[in-house]
């Protein structure tokens, strides 16, 4: 593992690197508060799995990457272009993409503008964005406050986001791991996690579902079992998708990856290795 900073999209992002410097070219991208130490779970058995080379970037505003004053590159448009640029910046004209959540939005935006910059696409508990322009506008209005609480009471907002019932099942994940977790999450800037929320949210993010059918990337949709929203979301969107699954992962709530991480991984290097045995088979170039 190594880290390095790089200027990627107008914006100086933290990465790390795991795995094999001339393996195949992995993605990931961690969720709202997160980080690529949060990612960890899912990104070292990845690599365990995987002759690849596994990037994690601190997306803006989070972990130790930059965070800048202006609130365009905390869009999710611009969080997409930052991942192009800064795998463009390392060498990786074509990558697999993996994201989770916040990342996974991110993830899906880049499949539906850039598919052929994209080997395969694999979404843990993401979204296409909130439809309905009138449910769009309150969680804008709910991110809004949620922003506040965060310049204000930061520690107390933490405390508050790591209890919501979405992230209940890592509770049997243990003490360790939660201090842990609490820890990483306090470590980023609230003025970047403030700008994230209020650019970024899915309030203020242009939604993705008529443009689902530009993604012609081979996608995987991971989902914990007991996730009962997310595999709903999952099951809407793979029917929308062109090349697209689901993968139920059981025992697992929101974040499959951190809560079954083995499982997860394992659903994720079989994909990737699928997909690139494909492209061998097809004369598809590195």
């Amino acid at each position: 593992m190594h880290r390095r900073r790089i200027r990627a999209g107008g914006v100086e992002m933290a990465v790390t690197e795991r795995g094999t410097a001339a393996g195949v070219p992995v993605v990931v991208l961690h969720g709202f508060t997160g980080s690529a130490q949060a990612m960890a779970p899912l990104t070292e058995p990845l690599a365990a799995r995987l002759a690849a080379r596994i990037i994690c970037p601190d997306l803006v505003g989070h972990g130790r990457s930059e965070v800048p004053d202006d609130l365009d590159l905390y869009r999710v448009e611009a969080m997409a272009g930052q991942v192009a640029a800064l795998a463009g910046a390392l060498d990786c004209e074509t990558f697999h993409l993996v994201g989770y959540s916040m990342g996974g939005r991110v993830a899906l935006t880049l499949g539906c503008t850039a598919s052929p910059r994209l080997r395969s696409l694999t979404l843990i508990g993401a979204s296409a964005g909130i439809a309905e322009p009138e449910q769009r506008r309150r969680r804008a209005q709910t991110d809004a406050v949620r922003a506040e609480r965060i310049l204000a009471e930061f520690e107390d907002f933490v405390d508050e986001w790591m209890a919501d019932p979405l992230f209940a099942g890592q509770a049997a994940l243990g003490e360790a791991y939660l201090r842990a977790a609490r820890d990483q999450r306090l470590a980023s800037n609230p003025q970047g996690l403030a700008r994230s929320l209020l650019a970024g949210g899915t309030g203020a993010m242009a939604p993705l579902h008529e443009r689902l059918g530009d993604c012609d990337t081979p996608t995987q949709l991971l989902v914990g079992a007991h996730d009962t929203k997310f595999c709903a979301i999952a099951d809407q969107l793979t029917s929308r998708l062109p090349r697209a699954g689901v993968i139920r992962i059981d025992g697992a709530g929101h974040a499959a990856h951190v809560e079954q991480p083995d499982a997860a991984a394992v659903a994720i290097a079989d994909f990737i290795a699928g997909v690139e045995a494909g492209r061998a088979g097809e004369g598809g170039s590195a």
